[in-house]
């Protein structure tokens, strides 16, 4: 971690004791974001495959596709995701919002007046306080 990351770990640490978090809820409420963040790569697949969950049991499977035959092959894969909602929601005491495109942040925190009364928080989840 270089200088400039080290402020910016700090500045977000602050914000989120100034909200009433710990510094150590603050580094889990990061870690939480990152691993979701990870997860959320993970199903949109990469070169070696991707994330699905089965329809009927919700069970995660890493799942290939060969090219050459067609053929689909699966493997159950552990839930990361399941644990890590369930850390967020012991954590926060604020609304939350999670945006699972994974090419920017995950987790945003929403305060009071962040989203105007009888809005959707999807729409005006940025004004909140970004957790990565």
């Amino acid at each position: 971690m270089n200088k400039t990351e080290r402020q910016r770990w700090l500045r977000q640490i602050e914000t989120l004791m100034s909200m009433g978090y710990t510094y150590d809820e603050g580094e889990a409420l990061a870690r939480i974001s990152r691993t979701l963040r990870r997860w959320y790569e993970y199903e949109c697949g990469n070169e070696f495959g991707s994330i699905e969950r089965d329809e009927k049991t919700g069970k995660p499977y890493w799942v290939i596709y060969l090219e050459s035959t067609g053929e689909r092959k699966r493997w159950p894969t552990r839930d990361m995701e399941r644990g890590a909602l369930a850390r967020l929601a012991a954590i926060a005491r604020h609304p939350y919002y999670l945006q699972t495109d994974p090419r920017g942040a995950t987790l945003y925190l929403l305060r009071e007046g962040d989203v105007p009364e009888g809005e959707r928080a999807e729409s005006y989840y940025t004004r909140g306080v970004c957790v990565y």
